[in-house]
């Protein structure tokens, strides 16, 4: 993980994760083609904010970790271009399909 994303730290309920590269080739060496390549639907959570405010006023903790892997969802999230020009994206915790072991 790089300098700038240790440094970005999410807000309240919000996760910030790497999603895994796309598959561009297969096992036999054929090179896939751009538009014939499937969505990335895991990724690697990165930060985490502290969590979600309760009508009482205190925080609800989040459920996934940093360095956990997940699914997400096709669509969604929010773009988040750092200055080491890695991809990250930012999601809600309740966006967020499932943990993957």
């Amino acid at each position: 993980m790089s300098g700038a994303a240790k440094r970005l730290i999410p807000l309240f309920d919000r996760v910030l994760i790497k999603k895994f590269e796309a598959v561009t080739q297969t096992k036999g060496g054929i090179v896939i083609p751009e538009k014939a390549q499937d969505k990335v639907l895991q990724g690697t959570v990165v930060a985490v904010g502290p969590g979600a405010r309760l009508q009482d006023g205190s925080l609800a903790p989040l459920s996934v970790k940093v360095g956990e892997k997940v699914l997400l969802p096709e669509y969604g999230g929010t773009k988040v271009n750092l200055e080491d020009n890695a991809e990250y994206h930012l999601f809600r915790e309740s966006d967020i399909l499932a943990k993957v072991e």
